[in-house]
């Protein structure tokens, strides 16, 4: 189980220079949030390209910036809207399959929008699809605006889009949803193909990991249940800690928490 920082945590840094930012503190593993269309093509991409194979990164998954387009443009009713984003999401996954990306995080649609059901799957589906021509899986979040952060919801869409549909579950947006995580887990099981981790308690529903009340080892024993391979991306808001230093120190506290757990499954058996 990898343990990666997203360059989101760093915003509004700029993204090449978040990059870089994590590089430099040994970060391996990474998810690149893109905050421009420009950061897909010419200086700004070779940049990013030389750090991840100066320092030798994993780049795990990729996050857009055109999430607040996608109630419009992917689930609206207006094909040539559809087409277009469609389009610039294909050249997210030409620049995925630049860096050795896999997992795509998609937001969806907005709860105010009451997208239908039908609608949403077949849209979703479609993106799933062409995502796949690339070598790419495009993964639904639970976020707590959007129609997402329902479970029920999810559970619909894992029900009747069978094994064409997977899901990356971020601990702070389940929380700002008043929805226990563990519930989310228990919904999606097998279908969880990303996580986001952030800590939280009576403070703050985002916090750096091991300043809160989250029960982490919980969610690693559920995980293992699940014999979950997918990465573990810790994600905060920059005013959620203090210094970039701080968003190393998140990862190593996780992955030592996995080693333990790790430790503790090698004595059971």
């Amino acid at each position: 189980m990898e343990v990666g920082i997203s360059t989101a945590c760093l915003y509004p840094l700029e993204t090449e220079k978040a990059l870089k930012q994590l590089a430099m503190r040994n970060v391996g593993n990474v998810e690149i949030f893109i905050n421009s269309p420009d950061e897909l093509e010419g200086a700004l991409l070779c940049d990013m390209k030389r750090t991840i194979s100066d320092y030798n990164m994993n780049v795990i998954s990729m996050h857009p910036f055109s999430s607040p387009m996608e109630t419009l443009f992917l689930f609206g009713n207006y094909e040539r809207r559809t087409n277009y984003l469609i389009d610039m999401y294909k050249r997210y996954f030409e620049v995925m399959n630049m860096f050795g990306a896999k997992i795509f995080v998609l937001h969806g649609a907005i709860l105010s929008s009451k997208v239908p059901d039908e609608l949403y799957l077949e849209k979703y589906l479609r993106l799933y699809r062409i995502g796949k021509e690339y070598g790419i899986t495009v993964v639904q979040e639970n976020v707590s605006y959007c129609k997402s952060s329902s479970v029920d919801f999810l559970k619909i869409m894992s029900e009747q889009l069978g094994d064409e549909v997977r899901f990356v579950i971020d601990l702070k947006q389940a929380r700002r949803s008043n929805v226990d995580p563990f519930d989310l887990i228990s919904a999606l099981g097998g279908k969880i193909a990303h996580l986001h981790v952030s800590d939280g308690g009576e403070i703050s529903d985002c916090m750096p990991i091991g300043s809160g009340s989250f029960d982490f080892k919980r969610l690693l024993c559920r995980l293992d249940e699940l014999n979950y391979d997918g990465a573990m991306i810790v994600e905060l808001y920059r005013e959620n800690y203090s210094s970039y230093d701080e968003l190393t120190d998140c990862a190593e506290v996780m992955k030592k928490m996995i080693s333990e757990r790790q430790t503790l499954n090698n004595k059971k058996e």
